[in-house]
């Protein structure tokens, strides 16, 4: 039922703690109800820190489109932004996700979000702000 309910609620939906394999299968599903996982960050976490925690965007490579410059970035950005707040960095996770959530605001926008913009483009539009601060 819980992934029904990511379908047909997703809005009810902040937070999902799962094991592996379940969170991979979910990662994937609950960006798609946006209309794109190119925003979506991810995290696999090791709270004891015996072990290294991995944060990736949910799209993984896209080698489908590996070299086109074509891209949406927020999600690795984001992931980033994930590691840093991880480590202890909350001034920089909150800076990055600032710009984030401005360049989604105004733009520039890649074409998974009815843009235009290339990668480069949201990248740098995303770096200048954080560097703006």
């Amino acid at each position: 039922i819980l992934t029904a309910r990511f379908v047909l609620q997703p809005g009810r939906f902040d937070v999902v703690a799962a094991t592996n394999l379940f969170g991979d299968i979910l990662s994937d599903l609950g960006p798609a109800t946006t209309g794109t996982i190119g925003l979506a960050p991810s995290a696999n976490l090791n709270p004891e820190r015996t072990f290294p925690s991995l944060f990736e965007p949910v799209h993984g490579s896209a080698p489908d489109i590996y070299g086109q410059n074509i891209a949406n970035p927020i999600a690795m950005i984001w992931s980033g932004a994930l590691m840093l707040d991880f480590l202890g960095c909350k001034p920089a996770h909150d800076a990055i996700v600032a710009a984030i959530e401005q360049v989604l605001a105004q733009g520039p926008r890649t074409r998974d979000l009815g843009g235009a913009a290339s990668t480069t483009e949201v990248g740098e539009a995303i770096a200048a702000i954080v560097a703006e601060g």
